[in-house]
């Protein structure tokens, strides 16, 4: 026999799923704010599993929330993004280096695949498609890693990062896919570790300093 209180945790973990993934993926800008109710008429729920999601949130720095109790996403300043710059570049550059041992062909060409896909999405102009596709990039490579708790934290930095990264992007003028991808590619089939761990940090790297350095 079900429960009451289950549908309630399912209302929760279906609004802070969507919110986190749309947060995450760039599709909310920076300083959007929320409320409760208009988050549970999105989600067609009451407002505790609503309440209960944002701040969830909140506590993984994806939304922000004032004295006044008012929710927002975070508006990162140029030195709030060069400290998720450099901990990309510590926690990234250990998961490569741990999924190198494993990174067998099916693992190299599912890469170039999603590195195809980053190149239309960029011709096309989709910041929220290039997030994404790039996302799934560095996911797909740092499961290999088998380190699931330090691929946890690497989430919360991009989650962190979601709204900033969809508001600054037109500022890159990006044409064409993040040229360190080839070059984590080639390391990997290569089996070159100082190369790979070289062609990570950079990647994860410069692009967020260039933001920083235009805001």
């Amino acid at each position: 026999m079900i429960s009451r209180p289950e549908p309630t945790t399912s209302a929760h973990d279906r609004v802070y799923r969507g919110l986190r993934t749309r947060i995450m993926h760039g599709q909310i800008p920076p300083g959007h704010s929320f409320t409760l109710r208009g988050i549970g008429k999105e989600f067609e729920c009451s407002m505790t599993p609503a309440r209960e999601a944002v701040h969830r949130l909140v506590a993984e720095g994806a939304l922000s929330m004032s004295a006044s109790g008012r929710v927002a996403t975070p508006e990162l300043s140029n030195e709030r993004i060069e400290e998720l710059a450099a901990l990309r570049s510590l926690i990234e550059v250990e998961l490569a280096s741990r999924a190198l041992p494993r990174a067998h062909m099916a693992l190299i060409e599912r890469l170039q695949t999603i590195n195809s896909n980053i190149a239309d999405v960029v011709s096309n102009r989709d910041a929220v498609g290039y997030i994404r596709t790039n996302l799934e990039f560095h996911r797909t490579l740092y499961l290999r890693a088998q380190a699931p708790a330090m691929l946890a934290m690497c989430e919360t930095v991009w989650l962190q990062l979601g709204p900033t990264m969809r508001a600054l992007y037109g500022r890159l003028r990006r044409s064409e896919p993040p040229q360190y991808h080839r070059l984590i590619i080639a390391a990997l089939k290569a089996g070159d570790e100082p190369g790979l761990r070289l062609a990570v940090r950079t990647d994860v790297t410069q692009g967020l300093r260039m933001i920083a350095d235009r805001t």
